[in-house]
């Protein structure tokens, strides 16, 4: 994994937030024990946190949910789209902390002076 050091507070906070909820789902749907991930779920996080590093929007980004960017493939996003309907209401009890600020980012205006752009198009 990169070190994360040298990453905005708000961007280490979001891939926190991404690996608990892909470690909650792995756990209830494959069985896999806290600490490790099933080869699926090790490829979605890879996925998903290489996706975050590139995000251009950086510490100003909403959730990828409200982006006005869509930067993950179709499946992947789909499967991102699963965990979090999975993932999400049990944050709460087990990441309260995480998902309130996860709800809040929710809430920020997208970063203005960017066209809606859906890179899956191209």
């Amino acid at each position: 994994m990169p070190q994360t050091d040298n990453m905005h507070p708000r961007m280490q906070r979001e891939r926190k937030t991404i690996q608990a909820m892909i470690g909650l789902f792995c756990q209830h749907h494959h069985g896999e024990r806290k600490e490790t991930l099933c080869n699926e779920c090790q490829e979605l996080q890879e996925y998903a946190l290489l996706r975050l590093r590139h995000c251009p929007f950086q510490e100003g980004k909403t959730s990828c949910g409200n982006c006005l960017r869509h930067c993950y493939k179709p499946d992947m996003r789909d499967r991102v789209r699963n965990l979090m309907r999975f993932s999400g209401p049990k944050m709460l009890w087990v990441h309260p902390i995480l998902a309130i600020f996860h709800l809040f980012d929710g809430l920020r205006k997208s970063p203005k002076g960017r066209k809606k752009y859906n890179v899956d198009s191209k």
